[in-house]
């Protein structure tokens, strides 16, 4: 069985070397967008490329799309052809700690149809706290053609959100810090705020003190105490420019509950419009 949500640092110590494996770095940090490549020139799991947020996992940004676009798919799949992948491979996603970057990758390759790929739950700290090895430089591996199966329905358009999903019709779910939704603070974006009807599931929620995902029974009560019985395929994510909300998706994929929907250009996206609707909680 292909590893297709989370997987821990002993299940992955024990296949890091196994033909069909490939494992993805993906630190960063939005205020030093160098930061994680210079961490992965430095010390890196055996064995994984990286990936910048910015460069691979994003595409062109018209200051009307967000933040972190989505890149084209041909494009993508090219870059996932250079990194050795194919739809046979199990990738292995990992960033600093929590998730949040390599939820991203781990997304993104479930919108090509390709199920086998994890997140190293605790990542890169939980890898080297239990002192694993790790090694410097950067790495690569031979090329290959990546040719996936867009599945469009897992993707959220800003005229879909407002035709199907503003105002509570359906469930709207925003990752963002708690200030961020109800609009007392703004560090990124140009307007404060939610989309009307969102509700608040903050990404780092669900997890444990030390970083790794709670247990799948209490993130599907968490998140079923949210939705109720609905069906989750009316479950649409967003946060600030389509990273964390695919921490929310993947912990729902954790509890049993697949199938819900990215808004990718979320709201750095839905704000650049001046007259899509905005809440506040004021």
């Amino acid at each position: 069985m292909p590893f297709s949500t989370l997987i821990t640092t002993d299940a992955l110590a024990q296949n890091l070397a196994g033909p069909g494996w490939a494992v993805v770095d993906c630190r960063f940090d939005l205020t030093n967008v160098d930061w994680g490549a210079q961490l992965y020139r430095a010390a890196h799991l055996p064995g994984a490329v990286y990936a910048h947020l910015d460069d691979d996992l994003s595409g062109r940004k018209t200051g009307r799309n967000g933040r972190h676009p989505l890149p084209d798919w041909e494009a993508f799949q090219r870059t996932l052809g250079a990194w050795g992948i194919t739809p046979a491979t199990q990738v292995v996603a990992y960033d600093q700690d929590i998730g949040m970057y390599a939820s991203r990758l781990w997304w993104m390759l479930r919108y090509l149809g390709h199920t086998a790929v994890a997140v190293l739950d605790g990542g890169f700290t939980k890898w080297t706290r239990e002192g694993r090895p790790v090694r410097a430089e950067a790495e690569s591996r031979a090329v290959t053609v990546y040719a996936g199966k867009p599945q469009p329905t897992l993707l959220l358009t800003a005229d879909e959100v407002a035709a199907h999903w503003l105002g509570g019709a359906k469930v709207l779910i925003d990752a963002r810090a708690p200030e961020r939704y109800r609009g007392e603070v703004e560090p990124l974006d140009r307007v404060p705020g939610h989309i009307p009807g969102a509700a608040n599931v903050f990404y780092k929620d669900n997890l444990r003190p030390d970083g790794t995902f709670l247990a799948p029974e209490a993130l599907r009560e968490k998140f079923r105490q949210l939705i109720g019985e609905a069906a989750v395929e009316i479950v649409g994510h967003y946060c600030g420019s389509g990273v964390s909300a695919a921490h929310n998706i993947l912990a729902m994929e954790v509890a049993g509950l697949s199938g819900s929907k990215l808004y990718a250009g979320s709201w750095s996206e839905w704000s650049s419009d001046p007259q899509r609707p905005v809440k506040r909680e004021t």
